[in-house]
C-alpha cells in the first residue's frame, strides 16, 4: 500500500477554536469524528470542511481554522492512490475539495459512522481504514505506475530538477509530461519542481537546523528574497519563523521525513 497512501494520521484538539497553517502537500482524505471549521487555500479561496473531506494537492500552503474542539483521522493520497480510488483528474481538485459523501456515495459516511462509533480504539480504527482502502483500490495501469516512479525519482532529486531529465527520462514529449503531471499531481513539472525543492529545504531548516542562507546558495535560488518568498509560499512560515519558532502543525509534518522506511520516497524528502 506505500506506494498508494502515505501517512495515516489522527488530530485532535480540545480547544474551542484552532487555527494553524499546512504546508503544500499531496491529497488528504479526512474523517471529521467532531469538530468543524475550514479551509482557505493560498489563492484566497475558502471552503468549509465537510463530514468525510477529500482535499486535492496543495499548491500553496493552507490554513485552517477549527471552530469547536476536534478529532480528525486522515490519510496523504499519493498520485497512484488518488488514481486507485477516485479516478479523476486530479487538476480538478488542486487547491479544492469536496464531500466524499456526495462523490462516492454512502461507503464513505458508514465508514465516518464506524471511525465514531470506535473513536476510543485508536488501533481497530486505523485497522478499519486501511481495510476499507485496500478493499476500494482499482487497478492503475503499469504505464502510469512506470510515469510516476519516473516522476517521484526526478522530484527527489537535490536542487531544482530541470524538465528536459524528466523528458529524457519517460520518453514522452514536453506536452505529454506536462498533462500527465497535472492529471496526476495537480500541476505542470516547473510548479512542481518549485514545490518540493521548498519543502526540502524546509525540512532541512526546521529538522536538521541547517542555516537557511547556506540553503539559498546551494538550492538554486536567485537571491535571499526569492528563497523567502518561495519558502513562505509553499510551507506559509518564513525561514527564521522555521528555525525558532515553527507552529505545531507544520512542525509534525514536516517531521513525516523521519517516519518508517515503509513509506513511499516522495512523501518522506517532504
Amino acid at each position: 500500500m506505500r506506494n498508494y497512501f502515505g501517512a495515516l494520521y489522527r488530530f485532535t484538539t480540545a480547544l474551542p477554536h484552532y487555527e494553524d497553517v499546512t504546508r503544500a502537500d499531496a491529497g488528504q482524505l479526512r474523517f471529521m469524528l467532531a469538530g468543524r471549521g475550514h479551509y482557505r487555500f493560498h489563492d484566497g479561496h475558502c471552503m468549509a470542511t465537510p463530514d468525510v473531506c477529500l482535499l486535492g494537492p496543495t499548491m500553496g500552503s493552507t490554513s485552517f481554522t477549527l471552530d469547536t474542539p476536534a478529532d480528525v483521522w486522515g490519510i496523504s493520497l499519493l498520485p497512484l492512490g488518488w488514481v486507485a480510488i477516485d479516478g479523476g483528474d486530479v487538476s480538478r481538485m488542486a487547491d479544492r475539495l469536496c464531500d466524499m459523501t456526495l462523490e462516492q456515495g454512502a461507503a464513505y459516511a458508514a465508514l465516518l459512522d464506524q471511525l465514531r462509533a470506535s473513536a476510543a480504539d485508536t488501533a481497530a480504527s486505523a485497522t478499519g481504514i486501511w481495510a476499507f482502502l485496500e478493499a476500494r483500490l482499482r487497478p492503475v495501469p503499469p504505464a502510469m505506475v512506470s510515469f510516476v516512479a519516473a516522476v517521484d525519482a526526478w522530484l527527489a532529486n537535490e536542487g531544482s530538477p530541470r524538465v528536459s531529465d524528466l523528458v529524457a527520462a519517460t520518453g514522452l514529449s514536453d506536452r505529454q509530461v506536462a498533462r500527465l503531471t497535472n492529471r496526476l499531481y495537480g500541476g505542470p513539472p516547473k510548479l512542481l519542481a518549485r514545490k518540493y525543492r521548498a519543502l526540502r529545504c524546509a525540512v532541512k531548516i526546521a529538522i536538521d537546523h541547517t542555516p537557511w542562507q547556506d540553503l539559498c546558495d546551494a538550492a538554486t535560488f536567485y537571491d535571499q528574497s526569492h528563497f523567502i518568498r518561495e519558502i513562505k509560499h509553499f510551507v506559509g512560515l518564513t525561514p527564521h519563523q522555521l528555525m525558532t519558532d515553527p507552529t505545531e502543525v507544520a512542525r509534525l509534518t514536516l517531521q513525516r521525513r523521519d517516519m518508517g522506511i515503509a513509506m513511499a520516497e516522495i512523501n518522506r524528502i517532504s
